[in-house]
């Protein structure tokens, strides 16, 4: 019988770690010493937590390795150390958590002056998730106590990496009573007003990109963690400071006011679409009569009916409404672009990327059934613009999905929210569609031209699908 056998080898390192001379990079050489941490090696585990050790690879994931040498060695070292002080090993935690001095040195990285190293930045933001999730309130009281913190993340929110640690702070903090404190101190530090500063004309593409991401996550977190914790008496202070009209006014004013950059305005816009998308979990969401797209931004439009205790943010209506003519505006005086060629022909202008998301923005106003919102929008003529555009770009499916989403909604929506009649009138978006924007006569008028084009052995139109 193999059983009878002693066929179990001593581990390699057991070996190794014998030797008093024994260096830490001969160690992380090592191909399985991150298995043997993993499996709480201890002999391993007391080696690498001397404190001499640990502050070496704490160093490794947070200084420029030499320039000497080869490029693909630079970063083994600070990699190794990474996965080791990530493994979620409870005596490494425990002695990361609890030594101040190994912490402060982590926080020297967010310190640098200049722009950071992405790789360098990733292995901060990820030892600093494990202590987030681990070693919760040692590292938010040490975090707290530093004057500079949301300020050195505001200068570097332009990495990816230190983005994602701001979201770990609102994710990963499992207790509601911490993470309330934690929401709190955030908004204190005036963490979303300091976000909009950074879409910005001023500020460049990674910062308009990444404070619009880290608001619009913040967005759906806070109403995420209203659904469940339906009976905390407490609200959440950052959603309510991001819906509060002031705010969207001075996001606003950043995208259209001034000297316009098309990354601030479609930055902008994201954020005011996550504002204006009321959400709740699928799996508590009605099927009938429902309308989703969850892709990127794309509109969730529901039926009224489903509507009753999800209404939109009144300060974005109210923020939006005279702001209405300046998005139109970029329907007809687009950004200038340089001209598309396609398969098919070529593009000029082509539609763009900012036209693309103020249609999703004018669609989502259209569809939140407000009666002055509604009121302006037809005064502005804006679904026959819309309208326009989707028959002009015959090819752009995205531009087709989003007028078809907003023609659905308006078309299955009741009266406005504010009718008072007892008899309700028509909606005037319906008839506006109907009458104004002639839309049976259009859709039928373009699905003759395509039969006729398709006899004579052209290609069938790209929208045919969405009038079908």
């Amino acid at each position: 019988m193999f059983w009878k056998f002693d066929l179990h080898t001593s581990s390699h390192l057991d070996t190794l770690l014998e030797r008093e001379d024994l260096s830490l990079p001969e160690l992380l050489d090592e191909e399985d010493v991150l298995q043997e941490c993993k499996v709480v090696n201890h002999k391993l585990l007391d080696f690498l937590l001397q404190p001499p050790h640990l502050q070496a690879m704490v160093a490794w994931v947070t200084q420029e390795p030499p320039a000497s040498g080869e490029e693909r060695l630079r970063y083994k070292y600070p990699s190794v150390a990474c996965e080791i002080l990530t493994s979620d090993v409870p005596q490494i935690n425990d002695a990361l958590g609890a030594d101040e001095s190994l912490l402060n040195r982590l926080y020297g990285f967010l310190q640098s002056s200049g722009s950071l190293n992405p790789l360098l930045a990733s292995f901060f933001s990820k030892v600093m998730g494990i202590l987030i999730n681990r070693k919760t309130d040692q590292l938010v009281s040490f975090l707290r106590k530093k004057d500079d913190f949301v300020g050195l993340l505001l200068q570097h929110i332009g990495t990816s990496a230190i983005m994602d640690l701001l979201l770990r702070l609102l994710t990963c903090v499992e207790r509601p009573q911490l993470r309330q404190d934690v929401v709190n101190w955030l908004n204190e530090e005036k963490i979303v007003q300091r976000l909009i500063e950074q879409i910005h004309p001023s500020k460049d593409d990674n910062q308009h990109s990444n404070a619009s991401q880290s608001l619009c996550d913040i967005i759906r977190l806070s109403r995420e963690q209203m659904i469940q914790m339906q009976d905390s008496p407490e609200p959440d202070q950052l959603l309510a400071t991001l819906e509060k009209q002031e705010t969207i006014e001075q996001l606003l004013s950043n995208m259209l006011e001034g000297e316009q950059s098309q990354s601030v305005i479609v930055s902008g816009i994201q954020v005011l679409l996550t504002l204006l998308e009321p959400r709740r979990p699928r799996s508590e969401s009605v099927t009938v009569n429902n309308f989703f797209s969850s892709v990127d931004g794309q509109l969730e439009l529901l039926a009224q009916a489903a509507l009753d205790s999800m209404t939109s943010s009144v300060g974005v209506l109210h923020a939006l409404r005279p702001r209405l003519g300046h998005f139109h505006q970029l329907l007809h005086e687009p950004p200038e672009l340089e001209p598309l060629q396609t398969t098919w022909g070529s593009l000029a202008p082509p539609l763009g990327n900012t036209r693309l998301h103020v249609v999703k923005l004018l669609a989502s106003a259209l569809s939140a059934n407000d009666a002055a919102l509604t009121q302006e929008l037809l005064a502005l003529d804006v679904p026959n613009t819309m309208l326009d555009l989707f028959f002009h770009y015959t090819f752009n499916n995205f531009l087709h999905a989003q007028v078809e989403l907003c023609v659905r909604a308006v078309l299955s929506a009741g009266p406005p929210s504010d009718s008072s009649l007892e008899i309700p009138a028509p909606n005037p978006a319906v008839k506006h569609l109907l009458q104004q924007c002639r839309l049976v006569e259009r859709i039928l008028t373009s699905w003759e031209e395509n039969d006729l084009v398709q006899s004579a052995g052209g290609p069938r139109k790209g929208y045919m699908g969405h009038l079908t």
